[in-house]
């Protein structure tokens, strides 16, 4: 994981292409414990693995996607329309999965492109408030915070995202890289939108009636599991960071 944060562009490409194909591939087994009278064509599965993976290549290289970006997803989505099992629900799937998994880690590539430490300080924010939300809960904890997760509560919840603020302030005092405030918004990010999307990828399983999205890692889950914050996450840093965040490279790196 380190390696490929911290390496290079290609590194990280790589990185995140695997992340891709697992969450794509996870996506698709909720969605069918979901809806199993609507089997999803291994074409279109394939198809969707594709788009993923070209939209990720021509970011890193630099070029001009926005035709891939028009047109395939536009195919993928006629084709399952006119497949004989095309339903509403099958064009949903296929939808959802652009939107909750293919864009938002084509973002995180692109924030990569920003610079090399805005991807990292999310990936860390976001692992400071999963740990700080963990022991303040374990502490103090006693309002549940969600039927979703009903191991979550308020107090965690808020301890968490106010530790990860004030670490991000004492990253953004001592760091010669953007402002401290700058730091301050991708680590509300990190917080506010990360729990969001542990949430939401709870409610995808118990949906599918499930524990885990996968079996990546016995005992952790799948790759959703793992990165369900940051999928969530990183489409409001990206949107901040492309406004307020000028792209910055770092020699050390």
């Amino acid at each position: 994981m380190m390696v490929g944060l911290l390496w290079n562009v290609w590194a990280f490409f790589f990185l995140i292409a695997l992340i891709q194909v697992l969450c794509i591939h996870e996506y698709f087994g909720l969605m069918q414990k979901m809806f199993p009278e609507n089997i999803t064509p291994r074409n279109m599965v394939w198809g969707v693995q594709i788009f993923g993976l070209l939209l990720l290549l021509m970011i890193a290289r630099g070029d001009h996607f926005w035709m891939i970006i028009l047109f395939f997803p536009a195919l993928l989505l006629l084709s399952g329309l006119l497949h004989k099992s095309g339903s509403v629900q099958l064009l949903m799937m296929l939808t959802g999965c652009m939107v909750y998994v293919i864009f938002p880690l084509s973002l995180l590539l692109l924030l990569r492109l920003i610079s090399i430490i805005i991807p990292l300080a999310l990936v860390l924010m976001i692992w400071m408030n999963d740990t700080m939300a963990y022991l303040v809960g374990s502490f103090i904890g006693k309002t549940p915070f969600s039927k979703i997760s009903p191991k979550k509560t308020w107090e965690g919840t808020v301890g968490g995202a106010l530790l990860t603020l004030i670490g991000a302030a004492i990253w953004g005092y001592y760091t010669p890289y953007y402002h401290m405030v700058d730091w301050m918004a991708i680590g509300l990010c990190a917080s506010i939108a990360g729990t969001a999307g542990d949430l939401f990828e709870s409610k995808l399983k118990r949906l599918a009636n499930v524990k885990d999205s996968g079996s990546m890692m016995p005992g952790h889950g799948g790759a959703l599991d793992r990165f369900d914050s940051l999928l969530l996450a990183t489409p409001f840093a990206f949107s901040y960071a492309a406004v307020f965040m000028p792209k910055l490279s770092l020699l050390i790196f």
